[in-house]
């Protein structure tokens, strides 16, 4: 018997449906896995061999492929993590043999404002602190990874400082490598959000004098925007994660020629921390079906995909594969639709958009709620004028879907606030635009909720997609910036920075320039670079301050507006409601 979400936390609901959950085995058998290909850790989770899975079933069809994407977020929250596992069970009730692909949650987030993105109510996955709390390691072999590199790069600019007669490097058999300090590429990272830590400096002077590393500025970002996760994400296997390793760029030289982990003989230490990280992880529902869980969030600052070998998974093993992409349909899903696709050559079957009554008021005008206030009174009454207003977001994002060639599919995710005529209004503008429309209480009623969702993406996978990307990869990256700016996020153009200007005809001046992917970094919470601009704004020019270019995982990054890459801890986080019952050691609090 499930516990009432009205009535219970998550973390609640989570461990009373974790004393009837499948062994990671039962699981296992269930999904086709052959004994050899699970790799359990501990009873509940494991890790899945996707090499001795995809030579087993290589040949076997591909099941239908879903995304599920979201509306402009709100402080509110949508409920896509939600929402994917509340179809999966919606199409579980219907008899098909579905799973999903999520992100693994960030330390951040879970331990400030947002939680650990693993669904809610009874629609959620379990076990739930395991997976929210380091799961089986992959961040830290990321950030291990990653700080291996900076470790590298630091030590070699000391050691070529005090080093300086050739004749010492030689005999070190190590060329000198220039670096400039003042432009390093890379950063530290950790999993967790903190703004004390976005500009330091490094290498101070102490009791070793010299000796105690090379002084100069640094950053830290947070770990699951590291490019090394952005490897693990797009990687099709050990041999390309391997190759993309040694493409990292680290540095630049005094001549402005980039320094490599090749250049510094890190990349096969880095990818030696990644050995199994690349194996997908598997866990299940509350109602057990299969969740894979591989790479990581934050589609602002980063890929913020699902992985594509735990995609080619699920669709070896699954009638329905359903996988998730971070944030709204202007950045998460561009991002599936012109990167990860590229780099899977799978295409989607349709792509659910999840909107709230709530979510769409606040676009429509209502005052925005700020998070550890109470909710004003406008979300809990009825107003059909909010709602229709805030409507245009949600269809903005439905002509994005359909730019890439996808049916849509809307998921009102029902709250009890919401009224017949809020709905039927969302019902009737989206209907009218050509996109299909279903209310799913998956939150409250878990897959038997969501069968009308199920049935919704059943019809819409029946039909034959007509894919396509955004842009052609030869095309120049200011033309792509402009494509991106104008057809997805609505704006009037692109204003470049000169540092920004100066760096991308550097990088459109690489002889591998067609092979380099655009991975925007932009505010999440508006279809513009200012946060605060709702609904859809209009009269407007995205602004690149800055570009990144990850060479490992084939990213072009432009940075605009103020977007950091790394997220701050705000006043009332959730760390301060996560504690221990000391007498059994269950953790309580974390959602």
């Amino acid at each position: 018997m499930m516990l009432d979400p009205k009535l219970h936390a998550d973390w609640e609901i989570a461990q009373e449906a974790e004393k009837t959950m499948k062994t990671v085995y039962q699981l296992g058998r269930e999904l086709g896995l052959e004994e050899s290909e699970l790799l359990p850790y501990g009873h509940y989770m494991g890790k899945i061999d996707y090499r001795a899975v995809l030579r087993r079933l290589g040949s076997r069809p591909d099941g239908k492929y879903i995304d599920v994407t979201a509306i402009t977020p709100t402080p509110l929250g949508e409920g896509k993590s939600t929402t994917t596992i509340g179809l999966v069970q919606g199409l579980g009730r219907r008899g098909k043999k579905t799973s999903a692909a999520i992100r693994q949650p960030s330390g951040g987030p879970t331990m400030g404002m947002k939680g650990s993105a693993a669904g809610g109510g009874l629609s959620q996955c379990i076990p739930l602190t395991q997976y929210s709390l380091g799961f089986t390691g992959d961040i830290n072999a990321v950030a291990n990874a990653h700080n291996l590199a900076m470790v590298a790069l630091t030590s070699r600019m000391q050691h070529e400082r005090n080093n300086s007669d050739e004749r010492i490097l030689a005999l070190s058999k190590m060329p000198k490598l220039n670096i400039d300090p003042t432009n390093v590429n890379m950063g530290w990272v950790m999993d967790f959000c903190c703004q004390a830590l976005r500009n330091i400096i490094i290498g101070i002077d102490g009791v070793n004098g010299r000796m105690d590393g090379f002084m100069m500025r640094s950053r830290f970002d947070i770990a699951v925007g590291s490019e090394v996760m952005a490897i693990l994400a797009v990687s099709s296997d050990l041999a390309d994660m391997r190759r993309r390793m040694g493409k990292i760029i680290v540095a630049y030289d005094r001549d402005g020629k980039p320094v490599t982990t090749a250049d510094l003989e890190v990349a096969g230490a880095m990818t030696a921390w990644m050995v199994e990280a690349l194996n997908p992880n598997l866990i299940q529902t509350i109602e057990g079906q299969p969740v894979f869980v591989h790479a990581g969030p934050f589609a602002n600052i980063a890929l913020g995909q699902s992985s594509v070998i735990a995609d080619r998974l699920g669709l070896k093993l699954s009638d329905y594969h359903v996988t998730e992409s971070g944030f709204g349909a202007d950045i998460g899903y561009e991002k599936f639709w012109n990167l990860k696709c590229h780099y899977s050559g799978l295409t989607p079957d349709a792509a659910v958009v999840v909107a709230t009554v709530r979510a769409l008021k606040s676009h429509g005008g209502a005052p925005t709620p700020v998070p550890g206030r109470p909710l004003p009174a406008e979300y809990a009454s009825e107003n059909v004028g909010f709602v229709e207003a805030g409507c245009c977001n949600l269809l903005r994002h439905l002509e994005n879907v359909k730019k890439s060639g996808v049916s849509p599919v809307v998921c009102i995710n029902a709250f009890v606030t919401d009224t017949r005529a809020e709905i039927a209004k969302i019902r009737e503008l989206c209907e009218a635009a050509g996109a299909r429309v279903a209310v799913s209480t998956h939150w409250e009623h878990g897959g038997e909720g969501a069968l009308e969702l199920a049935d919704a993406v059943l019809d819409a996978c029946a039909e034959k997609t007509e894919f396509k990307p955004l842009y052609d990869w030869n095309m120049p990256f200011k033309e792509r910036i402009d494509l991106v700016a104008r057809e997805v996020y609505g704006a009037d153009g692109v204003d470049f920075s000169a540092e920004a200007e100066s760096k991308l005809a550097n990088i459109q001046a690489r002889p591998d320039a067609a092979e380099l992917g655009l991975c925007m970094a932009k505010t999440q919470y508006s279809f513009s670079d200012n946060p605060n601009l709702k609904g859809v704004p209009t009269g407007w020019r995205l602004k690149v301050r800055d570009v990144l270019i990850y060479g490992g995982a084939g990213f072009v990054v432009p940075v605009s507006g103020k977007i950091s890459l790394m997220p701050g801890t705000g006043s009332n986080p959730a760390f301060r409601r996560v504690d221990v019952d000391t007498e059994t050691g269950k953790v309580r609090g974390v959602f």
